[in-house]
This record gives C-alpha cells, sequence and structure tokens, in this order.
C-alpha cells in the first residue's frame, strides 16, 4: 500500500499498513487484558481451599461458589456481547472493567456465601461481556499480516492469566488469607483501566460500519495516531451488508451445526472446568498447602498454553475437525487417568497430570473458536460465536456443581474424573457429524 496516498476505507489502512508501535500496545493491552479474564475466572478456585476452611462449607456448597461466575460469564456473553456491534469495541471493554473492579473488590468484603456469589455472579458478568469484545478489538486494530499472530496470543493469553496468578497466589497465600486472591485481581484491574482508557481507541472499522457523528473525524484521529494515511472522505456503505440475526443460525443448513457446535462446546467447557476450578481442593485434601495447590494449577493453565500453541499447526496441516477430535480423545483419557492413582503424594506427579488434562482439553476449546468462524458466512459469525460460547458456557457453570454433588455423595476422585471425562467423549461424538471448509 502508498502510504502517502489516501486510502479507500478504514479497513483498508489498518489491515494493509504496518504495525506501529502504538497498533502492537493496543493490542498487547488486549491480550493483558484476556490474561486478566483467565486469573478473575479462577480467582474463585485458587481461594477455593481457604473459603471452605474459614466458613466451614461441604464440597457440594463450595461447587456453587466455584460455578457462579461461570454462570456470570454465560449471561454476560448473552446480554453483552452485542453491546461491542451497538455501543462500540471501546465503550463496551471499559464499563466490563469497571464490573470486574467493583466485583473483585466487593468480593474481598462478603462475610458470608451469599454475598460472595453475589459478587461473583457480577464479575462474572463483566468477564463474560469482555471477552466478546476484546477479541473483535484485537481482530480490528491488527494488520492483515500480523493478525493470526496477535489472535494466537489473544487465545493464549486466557490461561497465561492463571499461569500469572498461580505464581503469584502462591507466594501471597503463604502469608495471607483467601482475600488476597480478590485483592490481587482489583489491583490489577485498577492497574489496567487507565491504560486501556488512554491506548485502546475504538477501532476504525466499527466506526466505519456503523457511522456514527464525527465517524470521519475520529477514524482519522486512530490513523494519525497509528501513523497510518488518513481518509479523505466516509466509503459509500455496503448495500449488501446485513444485520447478523439469531434467527439466521437457527434455521435451515444452519441449525444442525449450530445445535452441535454449542452441545460440543458446552460439554468440553464443563471437561475443562472441572480441572480447573477442583484440582485446589482436591490438592489441599490430600495433605498440601494452599499455596502449594496454587502451584499446581498453575502447571495446570501452563498445559493449557502449549495445548493451544501445538493445536495452530496442526489444524494448518489437517483441517479443524480431526485435530480438534484429537484433542478431545486425549482430553477424555487424561481426565480419566487424573483420578485413577489415589495414593499419588508429591506435587510433581499432581502438577504433571493437571498440565497433561488442559493441554488437550484446551486445545479443543481452542479448536471451537476456529469451528465457529469456519461455520458461517461474515453477517452471522460474530452471532454464531456469541451464541454457541454464550450458550455453551452453561456447560462451565454446571461442572463444578454437578463434581460437587459427586464428592458429597461420596464418590471416590477416581469415579468422580470418570464421569467428568465422559463430557469429552460427548462433544467428541457432537462433532463427527460436521463438516468444516479448510480456511
Amino acid at each position: 500500500m502508498n502510504e502517502t496516498s489516501a486510502p479507500a476505507s478504514a479497513n483498508a489502512a489498518i489491515e494493509q499498513g504496518e504495525m506501529r508501535a502504538l497498533q502492537w500496545f493496543a493490542v498487547i493491552l488486549l491480550i493483558l487484558l484476556n490474561a486478566l479474564d483467565g486469573y478473575d475466572v479462577l480467582a474463585s478456585a485458587f481461594a477455593g481451599p481457604g473459603i471452605a476452611k474459614a466458613w466451614h462449607i461441604d464440597k457440594a456448597q463450595l461447587g456453587v461458589v466455584l460455578s457462579m461466575e461461570l454462570l456470570g460469564m454465560s449471561t454476560g456473553s448473552l446480554l453483552l456481547g452485542g453491546a461491542a456491534d451497538t455501543a462500540g469495541r471501546r465503550p463496551t471493554i471499559l464499563s466490563c472493567l469497571v464490573v470486574m473492579l467493583i466485583g473483585m473488590y466487593g468480593a474481598t468484603t462478603a462475610s458470608d456465601m451469599t454475598a460472595l456469589l453475589a459478587w461473583r455472579l457480577f464479575t462474572g458478568i463483566g468477564i463474560g461481556g469482555m471477552l466478546a469484545a476484546i477479541n473483535a478489538a484485537a481482530a480490528e486494530l491488527s494488520s492483515l499480516r500480523w493478525r493470526s499472530i496477535a489472535m494466537t496470543l489473544m487465545v493464549i493469553g486466557y490461561p497465561i492469566g492463571g499461569v500469572l496468578g498461580g505464581q503469584v497466589i502462591s507466594h501471597f497465600q503463604a502469608n495471607f488469607d483467601w482475600r488476597s486472591v480478590f485483592y490481587l485481581g482489583a489491583g490489577a484491574t485498577a492497574t489496567l483501566l487507565p491504560f486501556v482508557f488512554f491506548f485502546v481507541p475504538e477501532t476504525p472499522a466499527w466506526l466505519e460500519h456503523k457511522r456514527p457523528d464525527g465517524a470521519l473525524e475520529r477514524i482519522n484521529a486512530v490513523l494519525r495516531r497509528f501513523s497510518h494515511p488518513q481518509l479523505a472522505a466516509l466509503p459509500p456503505p455496503d448495500q449488501d451488508q446485513r444485520k447478523a440475526s439469531i434467527v439466521d443460525i437457527l434455521k435451515g443448513v444452519y441449525l444442525q451445526r449450530t445445535l452441535l457446535l454449542t452441545l460440543s462446546y458446552g460439554f468440553t467447557v464443563m471437561a475443562l472446568y472441572y480441572i480447573l476450578k477442583w484440582v485446589p481442593k482436591i490438592v489441599v485434601d490430600m495433605g498440601h498447602k494452599p499455596n502449594e495447590a496454587a502451584g499446581v494449577l498453575t502447571y495446570a493453565n501452563l498445559g493449557g498454553v502449549v495445548g493451544g500453541l501445538v493445536l495452530g499447526p496442526l489444524i494448518h496441516r489437517f483441517g479443524i475437525k480431526w485435530p480438534t477430535i484429537g484433542m478431545l480423545a486425549g482430553s477424555m483419557v487424561m481426565i480419566s487417568l487424573f483420578g485413577y492413582d489415589n495414593d499419588r503424594t508429591t506435587l510433581g506427579m499432581w502438577s504433571l497430570s493437571t498440565a497433561a488434562c488442559q493441554f488437550f482439553t484446551n486445545a479443543a476449546v481452542a479448536g471451537f473458536y476456529l469451528a465457529f468462524v469456519a461455520s458461517y458466512p461474515t453477517h452471522a459469525r460474530a452471532t454464531a460465536t456469541g451464541f454457541g460460547i454464550g450458550v455453551g458456557r452453561l456447560g462451565a457453570w454446571l461442572s463444578p456443581m454437578f463434581a460437587g454433588l459427586l464428592f458429597k455423595a461420596n464418590y471416590s476422585l477416581a469415579v468422580v474424573s470418570l464421569i467428568m471425562s465422559c463430557t469429552s467423549l460427548v462433544a467428541l461424538l457432537c462433532l463427527l457429524p460436521l463438516r468444516f471448509e479448510k480456511r
């Protein structure tokens, strides 16, 4: 692209131009927000052993605590996911950050289980809305040349938040109580908020599409910031562009695809959050300290990071379906083996086992994000992704509670893990009838 000539559109200016320093900084901030989401979702898992000890609650009650922000995430995805398309990426991100800050700090003030559940539900709504907005913003602020790298970093940013959080919390919990987990989350959110306010602009693509008052001036202000040529005028609106509708993905050839993908994703995250939410409590019950259990969860997230990185080349070579199915099969095997040896005592063995579980399960989750993209036309793609992930996260919400009820019924860790591993099997079976274009 000739940097001295006016671009034909805002999309052309960003997609065909070079990635400038402030552009990279904005994308990196969005990746850090995804890492913050990853930490905030796991905060109750990090704090779980301390909460159970302080308030003398059983495993079924703890399962409700562990699942509450996951219900909030599902609600936030469904209610706020569309806000990024209607109100804009930037205001949605900032609003969700404020909700998360209030929710994380509010959890430190909870004096009983009811209050804590309310604050975790509130926090989850912010997380769910944030996830949809930051993915769209990161893609639209990246050039075509670097977009795949930026989106790969976005995918693994979520478990990286768990890795970094686990490292810090393992030191905090040696000297402070469970509330320190939420203080840390609130502090990290408050730290990122001003950086996002000043350095993450509204995306030119959204401004060009929605055309609010002063759209051309706002687009050119962003292009000047990123040292790109400015628009002489807005391009004519795309007459063929249709408004996304939930009806489009629930009729005709898309109905079966939507239902199967949503079910498959929901059962996959049931497996994912069984490990992520219950590992700290399981390890503590085996005689280890809470800070040591947080360290084990760090390795679980590290396994998830590596799994996400490995899946990319496999999908590039073999397409979406079979690598994702292979990861689901690996997830089923490793989760069933996770509970097989009840006599394991070393933290190293726990760390290795949880890392192996998350390697396969998180890789499968990453495969679903690509599957949603490859399964729908452009005008319905975001709607389908928001619907599938929002409804599918109900499986994440059910997972900790269902496992907690099994534990309360005195089923052994081996039996509970075997039952929970079957969720990966169901997810695998739902994927089998589907076909995806290799894009």
